[in-house]
């Protein structure tokens, strides 16, 4: 997943405003006690760290 698709994800997901303050703020266990930002910071992938994201939230799979 190209991280252009990622933030359009979360975008679709969250709304535009609230997608980076959540990708900014929460800390999620799927990855390691880190926010999205840190974690894509650390050279996760953006496939994976969506995955947690989808995980910690309970998206559910149609919207995946």
């Amino acid at each position: 997943m190209r991280l252009t698709d990622f933030w359009q994800r979360m975008a679709n997901h969250f709304g535009e405003a609230y997608a980076d303050s959540f990708a900014r703020d929460h800390v999620m266990s799927q990855l390691g006690g880190r926010t999205v930002h840190e974690a894509l910071r650390e050279g996760w992938e953006a496939k994976d760290v969506w995955r947690g994201v989808c995980a910690a939230m309970e998206i559910p799979e149609s919207r995946r």
